[in-house]
């Protein structure tokens, strides 16, 4: 099993561009991040540091266009800047809330964390990847997004909005 320790910072846009970046401080990679975008027509970006990451993310996700560049993070407490060659974010975050429980049992995050992260959030804590390996997402921390700015090719592409998955 491959596990993967960071964050993920997930926000839609009034555009209907949608995007979700990971941030990994602990991974079988190292430290990385990467983007995933949907845009408004439906397609579905991944940008990548490197092809080695990328040929494993899209091992388990369908992209229709996968990009390799640098990403530059900028993290200050709870706000987070995202850099790449023509998308830049900018987010920030309420403190949060941690869960007491740090390790719960996987059957535990693919039931009850899956209904509350559904029922709230719109979201899967558990799930199998397009080449049917099994993946959990055991949430430690819920932080909830106060800012978010995009621009693609410096067009904001407008107020923050409810995440749609």
């Amino acid at each position: 099993m491959d596990i993967f320790e960071g964050r993920i910072t997930s926000c839609g846009f009034s555009s209907g561009d949608r995007i979700v970046v990971g941030t990994w401080r602990n991974t079988p990679f190292g430290s990385f991040s990467d983007i995933m975008w949907a845009k408004p027509d439906g397609s579905k970006v991944l940008i990548a540091p490197n092809e080695k990451i990328a040929n494993y993310i899209s091992s388990l996700y369908d992209f229709d266009i996968i990009k390799i560049e640098d990403l530059k993070i900028e993290h200050s407490g709870s706000m987070m800047k995202v850099q790449t060659k023509d998308l830049n974010c900018h987010f920030e975050w309420s403190k949060g809330v941690s869960f007491l429980i740090k390790k719960r049992p996987l059957w535990f995050v693919a039931s009850i964390e899956y209904f509350f992260g559904w029922l709230i959030f719109g979201t899967k804590t558990y799930g199998k990847t397009k080449n049917g390996r099994r993946e959990w997402y055991a949430v430690d921390r819920l932080s909830k997004l106060t800012l978010a700015k995009a621009e693609f090719k410096k067009k904001n592409l407008g107020e923050y909005t409810k995440f749609h998955p």
